[in-house]
């Protein structure tokens, strides 16, 4: 339900890096499928992946949590 709820977030502002997620980790493609599906060079599917990817790692840490 929290994975639903931050990916909901990010797409609110960000939601190429939405579907980058929902393609690659629910949808299993690599990243050039990926970048074929949004009609973006691979480069830009890997930069937006990371990003996402630390963006959801920090929105699902627990409160309190450190950022270590």
């Amino acid at each position: 339900m929290a994975l639903d709820d931050a990916l909901h977030d990010l797409a609110g502002f960000d939601p190429r890096k939405a579907q980058i997620v929902e393609l690659r980790y629910f949808g299993g493609l690599t990243v050039d499928e990926t970048a074929e599906a949004l009609a973006v060079h691979p480069n830009t599917v890997l930069r937006d992946w990371s990003l996402a990817k630390g963006w959801l790692k920090r929105e699902l840490r627990p409160k309190g949590a450190s950022a270590t």
